[in-house]
């Protein structure tokens, strides 16, 4: 009896534990369904739009560069059209991809045989790996696989990639690996450049016909610098980088922060870097509509590109091209007709500006290559070679001494040697007897340089007694610098160019016999762009005008034939005016008139008829003794000659400085120096007139 309770009351729990076990999985499938209502009907627009969700990127087209002109709008710096194939790859392309796309491109265009030759081991194992993965991959253990992460993997599966396999490719393979190379160099959305030398009209036609195959490809039209002039001027117009080699990396983080990309050509000297903010142009902005997964589905230009902005020089590149020929020609003449007196001389240098604006009208170098036995331009010297002037900086020095009080307008010292304890005499070429001021500049007294220093040093005998020690004061380094920077010498000129030096400086030693060389342009040393300044701000009647080499920035040229409109105009700037009187600058004027115009001038002999011709010029001779020293050894004495002025003495238009450095010993036989001043003059009068 008892057994039959139990048995109907296990039977009677059944049926209510599965209805209970129902009942629960009714509940759990209501409320998921009720939940994908809720997801479906409430949010199911905002996950549709997450599933169909793109990216607007936007990427930056490089433009042609702006081009450079001289004052007379010939052009000086242009750029040459030529085509080009380049890569744009869409985001997370892989290798396989570009590899697809190299092998197409390698049937369209060809690769100069240097690129092809230039692939490197690691270069034919990733082709190989790309091109038999799963047989390579293979040969890794799974114990192997277990262990290394997917970089590790991937290079240890190349290393199992046998010598003889990547070795055994076909010419034609080589092709794809060079063009797969550049296309590996592009950044996602960045155009970068596959070919653009040498391209042919077929090849360009050929990727332009194949595009819609060629998934990120475009043939376009690239360009190149061009240069009329050749080498005239080149070194100073600057370079630019390749788009291979891109920003430079030292100021990678400016250029990027600045809309630059990474494969931009950029100027990286002369004027080319200074004015890099005017010649790069807008970039034409392109924005991509891609996929989350990186698919490109349509594009759109966001900004129209402008080609960079001109620039027009103050250089007039006919008279630019005139000095370049009359300092190769003069030092060409000088060491071929004393090879051996002047076998340590092997450069020269001339600037031209004018001195109320400070325009640049040439700067000019020459460098004779003793090995190639040739003659190249070299402009940069003028701006950054310094050397000892000599006496062509003793304007600056009887300027000093008539503001530092030490001597007064007309004051008259005997030039005879001077010996300071026991040192070694110092004097002029000749014992001149009494000179006074005009005296002193005309005919070139070093003593009454050398007592203007003593005096502003402290010693104020007169005559110096001979064999005495000399009463000094250091801070007299300070004040007859302070003076010599008024001018620029021994200071920043201003110029708009990457380096400006400010010339090498001696130390400020307690010894007045160095004060005295200093004096003489004995000691600190300077740019012929310093010289032409200084000489300039005399002409200037006391005004140092920044010189500079950009007259006008305009907008890009609507026309081949016609220039954009102005967009900025560099005017005249004076940076200083010396503190200096009137009455006194003049009295140097006249003095600089009378060095080559008066009897016993030092440049009377080669500019006395320069008046009969309607120069007038006025300026200063220089002479610097100056050793010559090669790995430490003093091989020779020789000289620097100098020549500064300007013309016509009365109403500059036009200054000029003249450095030939390491001369022979010439004792005014054959002065180059003032050779090239006569040529240079008559280069730009002639210029002038016709």
């Amino acid at each position: 009896m008892s057994k039959g309770i139990k048995k109907k009351e296990r039977k009677d729990k059944l049926p209510f534990r599965l209805n209970l076990l129902f009942f629960i999985m009714f509940i759990m499938f209501a409320a998921l369904i009720f939940q994908l209502g809720i997801v479906q009907i409430l949010k199911g627009e905002e996950f549709q739009k997450e599933i169909d969700r793109t990216v607007n990127d936007t990427t930056k087209v490089p433009v042609p560069r702006g081009q450079i002109y001289d004052r007379n709008h010939q052009l000086v710096v242009g750029n040459k059209p030529r085509y080009a194939i380049t890569y744009t790859p869409a985001k997370r392309t892989q290798a396989k991809e570009r590899l697809e796309v190299a092998e197409k491109l390698a049937k369209l265009i060809s690769v100069e045989v240097k690129d092809v030759a230039d692939i490197n081991e690691r270069l034919k194992r990733e082709y190989y790996y790309l091109n038999h993965k799963e047989d390579v991959i293979e040969r890794l253990t799974d114990e192997e696989r277990k262990k290394l992460d997917d970089t590790e993997e991937y290079d240890l599966a190349l290393e199992r990639i046998k010598k003889h396999e990547m070795n055994d490719l076909s010419e034609q393979d080589r092709l794809i690996i060079a063009i797969k190379k550049e296309l590996d160099k592009a950044y996602a959305l960045t155009p970068q450049i596959v070919k653009n030398e040498g391209v042919t009209a077929e090849e360009y036609a050929e990727v332009s016909e194949n595009l819609s195959d060629l998934p990120g490809v475009n043939a376009i039209a690239d360009w190149e610098r061009k240069y009329p002039y050749e080498e005239t001027f080149k070194s100073l117009a600057g370079k630019i980088t390749s788009q291979e080699r891109g920003l430079q990396k030292e100021k990678l983080e400016y250029y990027l922060t600045r809309g630059y990309s990474r494969n931009d050509r950029v100027g990286i000297s002369g004027i080319e870097e200074y004015y890099e903010h005017a010649l790069r142009g807008r970039k034409e902005q392109v924005q991509y509509t891609t996929t989350k997964d990186g698919t490109t589905i349509g594009s759109k230009v966001a900004v129209e590109g402008m080609t960079g902005k001109d620039l027009i020089l103050t250089i007039d590149m006919d008279l630019q091209k005139k000095v370049d020929e009359i300092l190769q020609a003069e030092l060409q003449k000088t060491i071929q007709k004393h090879p051996y007196q002047h076998q340590y001389m092997s450069d020269a240098m001339a600037v031209v500006m004018n001195p109320k604006t400070g325009e640049l009208l040439a700067v000019s170098g020459v460098l004779y290559d003793k090995k190639k036995n040739e003659y190249n331009n070299a402009p940069y010297k003028a701006i950054h070679d310094a050397h000892l002037p000599g006496s062509s900086i003793k304007g600056a020095t009887v300027l000093a001494g008539y503001e530092s009080g030490v001597i007064s307008p007309g004051q008259v010292f005997h030039d005879r040697k001077i010996k300071i304890a026991s040192g070694a005499p110092k004097g002029s070429y000749n014992d001149l007897g009494s000179v006074n001021d005009f005296d002193a500049l005309r005919r070139s007294s070093n003593v009454y340089m050398f007592y203007i220093a003593l005096k502003m040093g402290g010693e104020h005998r007169y005559p110096f007694p001979n064999g005495e020690s000399a009463a000094f004061d250091v801070a007299a380094w300070d004040e007859m610098r302070s003076y010599f920077q008024q001018f620029g010498l021994g200071s920043r000129t201003g110029i708009d160019y990457p380096e400006d030096p400010k010339g090498v400086i001696g130390d400020k030693q307690f010894q007045p016999g160095l004060l005295m060389d200093f004096a003489i342009g004995q000691y600190d040393n300077y740019t012929a762009l310093q010289l032409a300044q200084y000489v300039s701000t005399i002409a200037n009647d006391g005004n140092r005008v920044r010189p500079r080499l950009v007259r006008e920035i305009r907008n890009p040229s609507p026309t081949q034939d016609q220039l954009g409109s102005v967009y900025e105009s560099k005017g005249t700037e004076v940076l200083n005016r010396i503190d200096m009187s009137k009455s006194n600058i003049e009295r140097i004027q006249e003095g600089f008139r009378q060095v080559f115009n008066e009897s016993q001038g030092t440049s009377v002999r080669f500019f006395g008829t320069s008046k009969y011709r309607g120069y007038k010029v006025a300026g200063k001779t220089g002479t610097a003794q100056n050793a010559y020293y090669a790995d430490g050894e003093k091989k020779a004495d020789t000289e620097n000659l100098t020549l500064v002025g300007y013309a016509p003495y009365d109403d500059p238009e036009m200054a000029f400085a003249i450095i030939v450095p390491h001369t022979g010993i010439v004792n005014g036989k054959h002065q180059i120096n003032q050779t090239i001043g006569q040529r240079i003059i008559d280069a730009y009068f002639t210029d002038k007139e016709e």
